[in-house]
């Protein structure tokens, strides 16, 4: 068995879905398949913006009601011959219905919950499986619709679901056996365990494959998007960027968290735990390779796998004698950021104690600084602390590869490198696996840094 999974842009419209339905009927051929789809492109975002139009009052949401049913509808026409329209254009009106219904009680209150928002989320991945398990059968494939909702549960943290893996995953191995011809299950989508409808959050489609192809015993899982696969850096950035063919799973969650978008790291986790390797393949493209992510095997042969980033970063400094042999105050500092839900994404400290560097996303750089004053303000007051500096347009650069473990000279390749072009290193950071370098530099520099160290290490494909 392998799961599919078809992203937004692969179902945008009529010639989209039909290209999908052409994939999945080859794959049927070959052995047991099941498809996890999400809504029709832009469409989830239709649906917030039409749920918090109905929330503030206006008449805005009708319109986007009348957007959505538009959308479904010139995919049925592009699909179907009229006679076989009427029998699908039925169940997508039926629910087009019920999230108006939904919408006129969110105005009549002037209040969408996160549990409501949920339920009217869930309607664009509904509909598009509705559309794609019918078209599968007009084209002679049997195929079957399976709720996601009645497989996967979750916890009530409406907006981003905590999956309960024991009472999902028996259910998705029981539901799958049972279903004939290909089972289409909506991704993003599940349900508390009373059957009230949740979702999963940020990248929740990739995370549906990803939990049902654990829960099934899947050989594989294949994420269909719209690029090659995962590249060696930003192609934006790096003009002679290439398409990694493989990477382990511990590359693969250091490159999608530092910045590589093609797959989210906590989408990863069920598929990682029972070691399913994870194929990323173009829809647009389905003739390229794609990247294997996991499946052992021969990957590169050089240390340097990727060169991932994020823009948008703040650093916060910290320094002063009072942290000298101090017990407790790196304690307090992380204590005061969590309170404030501040998420530090890379942390440095001078073996002296006398300087703590704390990097994290520009958004939340006041939050952090007002909490750490207020936190520290003895410190300050006394002069045991300097006044805490706050530089703003930073990029972290993250340099990834498992071949960097026990390869000496690699971080002294990186900033000689660095120093030659000119470039200055604010902050150092590198993890005990020895996979992961990372390092935070100015925003004016940020691209001469990644040009040359993927200049320096990785050229053109190999």
């Amino acid at each position: 068995m392998k799961v599919m999974k078809f992203g937004g842009s692969s179902v945008a419209d009529a010639d989209r879905i039909r290209t999908v339905a052409g994939l999945v009927r080859g794959a049927a051929r070959a052995g047991r398949v099941v498809v996890v789809l999400s809504a029709l492109r832009g469409i989830t975002d239709l649906l917030v913006s039409a749920a918090r139009a109905a929330e503030s009052g206006t008449e805005d949401f009708r319109g986007a009601l009348e957007t959505l049913r538009t959308r479904h509808l010139e995919a049925v026409r592009g699909l179907f011959p009229p006679a076989e329209q009427a029998g699908v254009i039925t169940p997508l009106t039926l629910m087009a219905n019920e999230l108006e219904e939904v919408l006129h009680g969110v105005e009549l209150l002037h209040e969408c919950t996160h549990r409501t928002m949920d339920l009217a989320m869930s309607f664009g991945e509904r509909m598009s499986c509705a559309i794609f398990t019918a078209f599968l059968a007009s084209q002679g494939e049997p195929s079957s619709y399976v709720d996601a909702r009645e497989i996967i549960v979750t916890d009530e943290r409406f907006g981003a679901g905590a999956v309960d893996f024991a009472a999902s995953y028996p259910r998705v191995a029981a539901r799958l056996a049972s279903a004939p011809g290909v089972p289409v299950v909506p991704g993003f989508i599940a349900a508390t365990p009373g059957g009230v409808t949740t979702t999963l959050g940020r990248n929740g489609s990739d995370y549906t494959a990803s939990i049902v192809g654990a829960g099934a015993g899947a050989e594989l899982i294949e994420i269909w998007t719209d690029v090659d696969g995962v590249l060696s850096a930003d192609p934006r950035v790096v003009p002679n960027a290439f398409v990694i063919p493989r990477v382990s799973f511990e590359e693969a969650m250091e490159l999608s968290y530092f910045g590589a978008r093609v797959i989210h790291p906590s989408t990863m986790i069920p598929a990682v735990e029972k070691r399913i390797p994870i194929l990323i393949r173009n829809t647009l493209n389905p003739s390229a390779p794609g990247t294997l992510i996991g499946g052992g095997g021969k990957r590169v042969d050089h240390p340097v796998t990727g060169i991932a980033s994020i823009e948008g970063i703040s650093l916060l400094n910290i320094e002063g004698g009072g942290m000298i042999g101090i017990p407790g105050i790196a304690a307090r500092i992380f204590s005061a950021l969590a309170r404030e839900g501040v998420n530090i994404i890379m942390i440095s400290q001078a073996s002296s104690e006398h300087t703590i560097s704390l990097v994290f996303k520009a958004g939340e750089a006041d939050r952090a600084l007002a909490a750490l004053r207020r936190e520290l303000a003895l410190e300050l007051e006394t002069g045991r602390l300097e006044e805490l500096e706050l530089v703003r347009d930073l990029v972290v650069i993250s340099v990834i590869g498992e071949n960097m473990r026990g390869t000496p000279g690699t971080a002294g390749r990186i900033f000689s490198a660095l120093g030659s072009a000119g470039v200055n290193v604010l902050v150092i950071a590198q993890g005990s696996s020895e996979r992961n370098i990372s390092l935070v530099v100015s925003g004016g520099q940020h691209v001469a840094a990644i040009r040359t160290i993927h200049d320096a290490f990785l050229g053109t494909p190999r």
